[in-house]
């Protein structure tokens, strides 16, 4: 219980906007894991870090000079405080990112990450353009705007391996199984995602994503093999939002 009121906080704060009782669920959350575990409460108190640090300012895309470094440096913090913690009060090495593990990657594996952006392709502009959430990310009035939301897209999505997976799902899987730590990772993923501009009826895009790349981290434990994976995706998503924001400009898609 107290893990999934950790996660459950992520919703209230990045779904809901509901500052007061976010925070107030994962504090709770964390006295009961006290309760329940020592151990268990440092892994969720590393993982409640992290949420508390990114709920103190608003993700929504933007590509204002302001905006665009305030977001990244809130981010970054959110992964290094719980690794710094980890490693130099904590002393341990709970955190941990994998780039490669030496194993070559199977046929399937190879065969993922060419479908995941022809999937991107014939999805993504149906959904950005009917459901009208393209309308969440900046209108990209000039080619520096274009480069930063490029550059925001690319960075953001190496963050979410950097801090749903390596953080969040790793830490999540010393004291549950792969598919009870991965919905609990998934939770908090997705209500991020719903909040940074992927809504109407985004979360069932993301939410089978951020499970796939979870079961995906844990059966190769490769950073490098999601991170590809998700960098892949995010230029797929970069083009169609640019593709909805000015129809024309990038005559590739079917929408």
């Amino acid at each position: 219980m107290p893990a999934v009121g950790v996660s459950a906080s992520a919703f209230l704060l990045f779904a809901l906007q509901l500052a007061g009782w976010g925070h107030l669920l994962l504090a709770l959350s964390l006295l009961g894991a006290v309760l329940v575990s020592r151990e268990l409460a440092k892994d969720l108190a590393l993982i409640g870090v992290g949420i508390t640090i990114v709920s103190t300012t608003s993700v929504v895309a933007s590509v204002d000079w302001d905006r665009f470094l305030t977001i990244g440096a809130v981010l970054l913090l959110a992964v290094l405080v719980p690794v710094a913690v980890d490693r130099l009060l904590l002393r341990r090495r709970a955190i941990r990112f994998p780039l490669r593990t030496g194993e070559p990657w199977t046929r399937l594996e190879k065969g993922y990450i060419v479908a995941v952006p022809f999937l991107g392709w014939l999805i993504l502009p149906f959904y950005f353009i009917t459901s009208g959430v393209y309308r969440n990310w900046p209108p990209l009035a000039d080619g520096g705007e274009v480069a930063r939301f490029f550059a925001g897209v690319n960075f953001v999505g190496t963050w979410d391996e950097l801090f749903f997976i390596c953080t969040c799902f790793a830490l999540l899987r010393r004291h549950f199984g792969v598919w009870t730590a991965n919905l609990l990772q998934a939770t908090i993923f997705v209500s991020f995602l719903w909040e940074l501009g992927y809504q109407a009826w985004g979360p069932l895009l993301t939410a089978p994503f951020a499970l796939l790349q979870g079961w995906l981290f844990a059966r190769t434990g490769s950073l490098l093999y999601v991170l590809i994976v998700h960098l892949l995706f995010d230029v797929v998503v970069f083009l169609a939002i640019v593709h909805a924001r000015h129809p024309g400009a990038i005559p590739i898609f079917l929408v």
